[in-house]
């Protein structure tokens, strides 16, 4: 299958890419400068330049693909709305090219979304969706992929969790040791019982490439092998390796010593894939978020030795 993937460069599309490329698939990957584009020609990926708010170069990547994989995401948190508005006019524009086609249509959300609409720590699954009227963030491109499978699309939804670890992470963890650094404690927000989902970056690229190969049309998929970590859990791994003090944070003061990732680290949002691991014979086989956060290249990281 030749597979359009956007985000083809990034943390988590370039595994995707790796994995489609082991497993005898042709790969178009979205390159927006010729470093994307030079690494994705290493990797043995066709390279198609454009990006996501260039709905040309969006609809001719589809048209010459017999399946997309949509992992690009402008994570710009200042301005979180038009970020969401940029993917929801990427969505459209791809299901409208695949539109009658019957070609699979792999979608990117995220299990955080769901602590908008459910009750506080109730374990969230993948049959929880969000009235088509929610605020929720992200939510009216779910729905518009989900949407998609009564259009002659075989769309899926693949959520992911808050935490994709693995080596090469630049993410929430990275920024929690590099916070724990400048304050020189590895902090916890309340009594540190509410918990994060995860997985490991390469389980997940394994998740994507089965969504394309056979997800049924219009469903939701869940990218989660830790169902909960506690988040004083992390907390104490960063602290012993950097050798500091582990602190409670009182939730009120969470945003003041976590900055924006303190209302994220808050969040008490547990998660299954007990139906995505039945439906699509997917078992998470790398190491769990705690063994790997063990791992030295989580301290080694240059990306974790500066607070940004």
């Amino acid at each position: 299958m030749r597979v359009s993937v956007t985000g083809a460069t990034g943390y988590i599309g370039s595994a995707i890419v790796r994995e489609l490329l082991a497993a005898g698939h042709q790969v178009l990957g979205l390159a927006r400068s010729e470093a994307g584009a030079a690494s994705l020609a290493s990797a043995g990926a066709e390279v198609h330049y454009g990006a996501l708010d260039d709905l040309d170069s969006l609809r001719s990547g589809v048209v010459a693909s017999d399946g997309v994989i949509h992992t690009a995401f402008i994570h710009n948190f200042s301005d979180f709305a038009r970020a969401t508005q940029t993917d929801l006019r990427a969505i459209e524009t791809i299901g409208a090219v695949l539109e009658g086609s019957g070609k699979p249509f792999v979608v990117t959300s995220a299990i955080l979304m769901l602590t908008f609409f459910l009750p506080t720590g109730r374990l969230g699954t993948e049959e929880d969706v969000a009235d088509a009227g929610s605020v929720v963030p992200r939510i009216a491109s779910e729905n518009a992929a989900i949407a998609l499978a009564k259009r002659g699309v075989r769309s899926s939804v693949v959520r992911l969790s808050p935490t994709v670890h693995g080596e090469g992470d630049h993410g929430f963890v990275p920024t929690l040791i590099s916070i724990a650094r400048a304050k020189n404690v590895s902090a916890y927000p309340g009594d540190g019982s509410n918990r994060w989902p995860a997985v490991h970056r390469l389980d997940a690229a394994h998740l994507f490439r089965l969504a394309l190969e056979k997800a049924q049309a219009g469903s939701v998929l869940h990218a989660v092998a830790d169902e909960g970590v506690p988040v004083r859990a992390i907390a104490e791994v960063i602290g012993r390796h950097l050798d500091l003090p582990v602190v409670a944070i009182s939730p009120e003061d969470a945003g003041d010593h976590f900055g924006f990732l303190g209302q994220f680290f808050s969040l008490d949002c547990p998660a299954s894939s007990t139906l995505t691991q039945q439906w699509l014979g997917w078992h998470p086989a790398q190491p769990g978020l705690l063994a790997d956060l063990d791992g030295d290249y989580y301290f080694m990281n240059e990306a974790s030795s500066k607070y940004r």
